[in-house]
Order: structure tokens, then sequence, then C-alpha cells
């Protein structure tokens, strides 16, 4: 069902200067900072030959990343992000094999402008997962 691996989300504290770190320390490609206030984030999309990182910072009081940033002051992994061709069949196996699906389990529009679901970190090791319709 999933496809290739999108990207791997990193939560940072200092967007500013974990873009500066991946565009000088490691010369890497790096996007302009773009805010998503359906997700409450702000997101910078690194370019790597083989998928993206994305650095994600808080954007707004109710940012889901603020929290995970208390939780951890020095940043670190959030979630990963595979792709799928059709979310609605996807989400709709996942919730028939019992995964729980967030959010209500209705896509929202993702950073990249397709549809996105996200599914529960306890249902898959501890790891969240955000599926994205390619």
């Amino acid at each position: 069902m999933i496809g290739r691996l999108n990207h791997v989300a990193i939560a940072v504290p200092d967007l500013e200067a974990a873009s500066a770190q991946y565009r000088s320390t490691l010369g890497a490609e790096v996007g302009a900072p773009q805010d998503e206030p359906d997700h409450g984030v702000t997101v910078v999309f690194i370019t790597l030959p083989n998928t993206k990182i994305e650095l994600l910072y808080p954007l707004g009081e109710g940012s889901p990343i603020a929290g995970f940033l208390e939780k951890n002051p020095s940043g670190g992994i959030h979630h990963i992000c595979y792709e799928v061709e059709d979310i609605l069949a996807a989400r709709d196996h996942l919730l028939a094999e019992g995964a729980r699906v967030l959010g209500g389990g209705e896509p929202k529009i993702g950073a990249h402008g397709k549809p996105v679901l996200f599914l529960h970190p306890k249902d898959f090791n501890g790891t969240l997962i955000e599926l994205e319709q390619v």
C-alpha cells in the first residue's frame, strides 16, 4: 500500500539556525519557509537526491510542534511520511486493520498541496506516520 518515503520531519527549536546548518554545513538545497496554518507549523523543505527533510517549527498557540519541543527542547524526528496512490482507500484499509487515523479520519491538504493523513504513533512502533497522496 505504501510507496516511497516522501520525507522525514524534524521539529526544530530555531528554524533559521537549522536551515542555515543544512545549507552551509551540509551543503543541501534548502527551500524557503512556508506557513501551514491548518497544521500549526512553519515548514522548510530540504531536497535530497532520494527524499526530503522537512524542518518543522511551531506556528500559533495551538501548534502540536510546541508541545513536542517542550518535551524535546533540542528538537528531534517528529514523523515520517510515505506516499500512497489513493489516500481514502489507504485510510479505509487502515481502519479495517484497526489502526487509528488522527484528526477524525478526513484528509487535510498538506505542505505539498496534496491530501494527507496522520496515523497514531502507538499503532506504529511509537512513530507518527503521515500518508500523502501522490
